[in-house]
């Protein structure tokens, strides 16, 4: 904050780098007229929806690719072509399919998510410890009750690293498709007050989506310690 204020200083110029208490009074002052909080809500429900959606198509995919060499084979290829695109570079594509709205930070948001999901899925299952599974097979358990039962509960700790790795990504997705793409929300925001060369405001914005960022990684870190109190956290405890 005092390099930050020190160089505002010598720079001399508000718009181009305010001060630390010229954005916080921005920030105040967005607060105040609510603007700040439906901007962050609108991100956050486009973010958690998205999530939700690639999830929901990730983790049986995952599921399956990580128990099946066939499946494994015929779709990892694909995943391994996709994957290093950025969802970003897929902006300007999707501008043509969907328009501006709230389709386009939505499909954004859903590829990015997916892939640290589905692969932290297929690491999960195959890290399973092959003799569980042998165990359950040799007292009669029926296949999808060994999925179940065994083999989601071992790669729990796996996918929820995949959906941490995948909600960050998402976030980050969604400030970069509402800049371009989207009526609304923390992206939109920052854009709408860049072109007004309100600089403060713009910060204020910035700051508000770090901040966010940090909350939503901390939630989900607070789920992995809720289902999988077993497994080891980050600070080696158990």
């Amino acid at each position: 904050m005092v390099v930050w204020e020190l160089a505002s200083r010598w720079k001399g110029n508000t718009v181009l780098l305010p001060s630390p208490l010229l954005v916080l009074d921005s920030l105040w002052q967005l607060a105040l007229n609510i603007e700040l909080f439906e901007h962050a809500a609108i991100s956050l429900v486009r973010m958690l929806f998205s999530v939700a959606l690639a999830a929901t198509f990730a983790i049986p995919l995952g599921l399956l690719i990580g128990r099946s060499r066939v499946t494994e084979d015929l779709v990892d290829p694909l995943i391994e072509i996709l994957r290093p695109i950025s969802g970003i570079a897929w902006i300007p594509l999707a501008l043509f399919l969907f328009g501006i709205g709230h389709a386009l930070p939505t499909f954004i948001m859903f590829y990015t998510a997916f892939f640290p999901i589905v692969i932290g899925t297929v690491a999960g299952v195959q890290g399973v410890d092959r003799r569980l599974i042998d165990a359950a097979r040799t007292m009669g358990v029926p296949a999808q009750t060994i999925m179940t039962r065994v083999v989601l509960p071992a790669a729990l700790p796996a996918i929820l690293v995949g959906l941490r790795l995948g909600v960050a990504a998402g976030w980050t997705a969604v400030v970069a498709a509402e800049l371009v793409g989207a009526p609304s929300g923390l992206g939109y925001a920052v854009e709408w007050y860049r072109g007004l060369l309100m600089t403060p405001k713009v910060m204020a914005f910035i700051a508000m989506i770090g901040v966010l960022g940090y909350l939503c990684d901390a939630s989900v870190r607070r789920l992995q310690i809720a289902f999988t109190p077993w497994a080891p956290r980050e600070d080696g405890a158990r």
